[in-house]
């Protein structure tokens, strides 16, 4: 990183919301072989190093089939407990406040894993991280779209004796093929019983999937969005109804979704008036934790310090946490700003 020193340190110092996280893609290659021994897992690499040599994605679908392998360690109640709480202390090092995290349940109970292990494991993490870091944090259920209609409404239903313990619906996975309204009536179910609800839209595929998933699916803010601006009339509706984008800078380069973060198009947008965000996607396998996107993102694009603090506000103001706490969380960014 070639930033300077006083935009370093502001980025550190912000209070920084996460609201584009696979807590799943935190899975580090060193809890992978843990867990592994632990459950006597054969995985198809033989060491750490041959894990991390394998993270040279050509696209969404090469990193996916690694993900997934990943996923396969991951079998009781104390392993997602110690995968959440691996992110939130990395998260508490990033100043990180308050985290919206994404969970893949289908990924989990196709392989006989009961959505009550995953979601339990997953909230005792979240009740530690808030007494001991002081991070509030959120779930997000997450449907597989390579998957059916079908299997995502029968995932739903069998969230329901959780419908507490999540706040919204999201939308993963493969997105080339598979639009946001093969998804509308599970999302339509969703919103019946007062989920909120996002969707990835724009990543791989099209503008218009953003357009889609805005219009069928109701989304309240899209992950990634990265290829709004090949409608620039997508890009006004964005700026005019305050959309926010959950921007994932080394994602999208580790994906090819950009060839160079020097070419990515998130400070144009921020430019225009597009509530971008900075989230880190799945850190373990992209090269990055939130605090790295955004020194990442700050070098290559040459973002200023008041455009930095105009993306922290931008997340505050995307999240669903409620209108007190997004008051007094602008109210420390601003304070911290005017520290510089």
């Amino acid at each position: 990183m070639h930033i300077d020193n006083a935009r370093a340190q502001q980025i550190q110092r912000h209070p920084k919301l996460e609201l584009h996280l696979h807590i799943e893609g935190s899975l580090e290659p060193e809890m992978m072989f843990s867990l592994a021994a632990k459950h006597g897992i054969k995985l198809p690499y033989e060491s750490v190093e041959a894990v991390r040599a394998a993270y040279n994605f050509h696209d969404l679908q090469s990193f996916l089939d690694l993900y997934y392998a990943g996923c396969d360690v991951l079998r009781d109640r104390r392993d997602f407990y110690a995968l959440a709480m691996a992110y939130f202390a990395r998260a508490h090092a990033d100043n990180v406040v308050h985290a919206e995290l994404f969970f893949d349940p289908q990924t989990h109970t196709a392989r006989g894993v009961p959505m009550e292990v995953v979601i339990s494991g997953l909230r005792d993490a979240m009740d530690d991280a808030l007494r001991r870091y002081g991070i509030s944090s959120e779930l997000i259920l997450c449907f597989l779209r390579h998957l059916s209609e079908e299997d995502a409404l029968e995932t739903l239903e069998e969230a329901m004796p959780f419908r507490r313990e999540f706040i919204a619906v999201g939308l993963d996975s493969g997105e080339k093929g598979n639009p946001p309204e093969k998804f509308a009536r599970v999302y339509q179910k969703a919103r019946d019983v007062g989920l909120r609800a996002v969707a990835h839209a724009g990543e791989e595929g099209p503008a218009a999937y953003i357009t889609t998933a805005l219009d069928v699916l109701k989304v309240e803010r899209v992950d990634h969005g990265v290829r709004c601006d090949e409608d620039p009339a997508l890009v006004e509706r964005l700026v005019r109804e305050k959309i926010p984008l959950t921007v994932c800078p080394l994602s999208n380069l580790k994906l090819c979704v950009v060839k160079d973060l020097s070419q990515h198009n998130f400070a144009k947008l921020l430019r225009q008036g597009v509530a971008v965000t900075i989230n880190s996607d799945d850190p373990a396998y992209f090269g990055g934790y939130v605090g790295e996107n955004y020194r990442a993102a700050a070098d290559a694009l040459d973002l200023t310090a008041a455009e930095l603090t105009t993306v922290a506000e931008n997340a505050v103001r995307a999240s669903f946490l409620p209108a007190p706490a997004k008051t007094s969380l602008l109210s420390k960014i601003r304070t911290s700003a005017a520290r510089a």
